[in-house]
């Protein structure tokens, strides 16, 4: 099935919020953005009652998720794989809940984002990367990894498409909402 001839909308989809720690954070390539379009995807996701994970790479040492998204997403398990299947509970999670598809954001594109894209696409699910909310310390981390998942078969769009294929039209119960937060979008 190729994942371009399916439009991801908010039924059976999933975000997750990948490593947006501290520590992490302070050395990515346009930090600001990156975290001003996690946030835009989390309020976004739980304004259409869309299932929102995340998790943290060792945190003992790359310090917690940073406020204020750790206000928005209370359970972040920690990992020491690199990709997000290995955070204890996650993949059942998504299977329980019925997910088909899951839109990711966070950091590192090249090494949390990518490993975790291609572990789901390997176990059949559909993955959409936003590329204005996902980073690396150097674009051109960012940029490969961006084309090896899109051969590999994961949608590369972007916050505000993503935000706009989850609500589908205008006649959306929810659509003023996200207009809305798409009206305040900074980056």
């Amino acid at each position: 099935m190729n994942p371009l001839n399916n439009r991801l909308t908010a039924e059976h989809g999933a975000l997750l919020v990948v490593d947006v720690q501290e520590r992490l954070l302070k050395s990515i390539d346009e930090a600001d953005r990156v975290l001003n379009q996690t946030l835009l995807l989390v309020k976004a996701a739980q304004i259409l009652e869309i299932p929102v994970f995340a998790t943290e790479q060792y945190p003992k040492g790359l310090g917690p998720t940073v406020e204020p998204l750790a206000a928005l997403i209370p359970d972040r398990p920690a990992k020491l794989t690199f990709h997000c299947l290995g955070a204890p509970g996650l993949t059942e999670a998504l299977a329980e809940a019925g997910i088909r598809h899951v839109t990711l954001a966070g950091i590192e594109t090249h090494v949390c984002i990518a490993q975790t894209a291609l572990e789901l696409l390997k176990l059949g699910y559909q993955v959409q990367v936003p590329a204005d909310a996902v980073g690396s310390r150097f674009a051109i981390d960012r940029e490969f990894a961006l084309r090896r998942l899109e051969m590999a078969g994961a949608v590369i769009s972007t916050s505000e498409a993503v935000l706009f294929e989850w609500t589908e039209s205008a006649e959306h119960p929810r659509f003023k909402e996200i207009s809305g937060l798409v009206k305040e979008r900074t980056a």
